[in-house]
This record gives C-alpha cells, structure tokens and sequence, in this order.
C-alpha cells in the first residue's frame, strides 16, 4: 500500500503526540513521500524538523540527514530515540567501535533517521557505503550554510551538491529558517535540485510581543523582568 500523508499523520500521533500539521508542514511532507526535490522555509518553532522525520518513518529505507553541529545532532537524536525511533549519529566524537556498529545498523535496515556532518558526507567512503544502504532521501538542516549569500556559511556544504549525481534518484530536500529569494535560489543551484517546491512560511508570530522602555533604574527594571 502506498504511503499516504494520512499515515504520516498516524505517525505524528503515535510518536509526537500531535493531532494535526503546523502550517506548511504537510505540503514539505507530501514533497517528501512523492520523492519530490524542496526547500522548506520555516520559522524557528515552525516545526521543521517534523517535515523530514515524521515522512522517515513511513518510507522504506533510511533517511539521512545533514546537520552542522555535532550538539544539534545529539539534541534531534536524543528526542527521537526518548520517542521510540531508530535513528543515530555519526560523529567525530564516537570511537572507531561505535562508528563501525552503526554502519552495521545501516547496512542492515534498523536505522530509519541517520544524522551525519557535510564533512563525513562528502567523503568518498562514507558514500560508498550509502550505496550499499537503502537511502529514502537526503534532508539538508540548516540549508542557509550552503549559501554565500547566507548568515552562516560554511564552504563544506558547497560539495553537498554532487549529491544528485551519485543519487540521481534520490530526493533532496533543503531547510532553514531564515533564506532570502536570493538566498533560496542560490540554495537550489548549489545543491543541483530538480525544479524543487519551495515552501515559504510567515513570520508573523502573535505569541510574541516586543517592547522598548528607556533605563532609568537599570538594575530594578531587570529585577522586575526577572521577577514577573
């Protein structure tokens, strides 16, 4: 039976506890399961990370995800395994041991979400052995260090575009919070996306409200904010 979003919402239930999608959140889903290339601007608490995981889960094979920071890796991980997902990390802070045990998940189909570092994707060995894996698509967090353009460039994600062509049936999918029209273009040039969906959320947060107020008693004022 094909994956439909009315199982990925079965799956939000069951391993999130959520009833319904976030704005936005089922058009980068739906993208997702058709194998479609995206990129996905969400703002922060826009529940992006739901857009690639909760799809994971319903598709055969793994899902590997790009992340910069070995502590964003760990924070995704830690919540996903609390919830009774199979997903690890492979980082330069595991032992030769530890590595060699999760390739070993990899090969053998037990991992659904793999978070890895650009650096160690772009490696020749790395990739070889995603080959040999059954990769459902590739996820690109924080997809603004791909962009010169971008706040936080970071010219390893540059090489993240040879993707396509050693995966040339495996979809790409790119997300961020915060990407510029000139920001997003350069983000699907640089990844070679094949006429990608590209989801733009609002910023308009009502939950937030912002105040300015002169200091005139510093110290008590903080106190104040401190205390209410």
């Amino acid at each position: 039976m094909p994956t439909t979003i009315n199982h990925t919402l079965t799956a939000l239930k069951k391993y999130w506890g959520y009833d319904s999608f976030l704005n936005l959140q089922q058009e980068a889903i739906e993208c997702v399961l058709e194998n479609r290339d995206s990129i996905v601007v969400l703002p922060t608490g826009g529940g992006k990370s739901i857009c690639f995981q909760a799809p994971a889960l319903q598709m055969e094979g793994m899902a590997v995800v790009v992340s910069p920071l070995i502590s964003l890796m760990k924070d995704q991980v830690d919540s996903l395994v609390f919830n009774g997902i199979s997903a690890k990390s492979l980082n330069s802070s595991l032992g030769m041991d530890e590595q060699w045990e999760i390739e070993q998940e990899m090969l053998s189909g037990k991992l659904k979400i793999l978070y890895v570092s650009p650096e160690r994707l772009v490696t020749s060995t790395f990739r070889d052995l995603l080959k040999r894996a059954n990769v459902s698509f590739f996820a690109i967090d924080e997809a603004h260090c791909i962009s010169a353009w971008g706040h936080d460039f970071r010219p390893e994600y540059k090489a993240l575009g040879s993707l396509k062509k050693i995966f040339p049936n495996t979809a790409v999918h790119a997300y961020t919070a915060t990407a510029t029209k000139l920001v997003r273009n350069d983000i699907a040039a640089a990844l070679n996306l094949s006429s990608p969906e590209i989801l733009t959320g609002k910023y308009d947060r009502p939950n937030l409200i912002y105040s300015v107020k002169r200091a005139v008693t510093r110290m008590s004022q903080v106190c104040a904010v401190i205390d209410r």
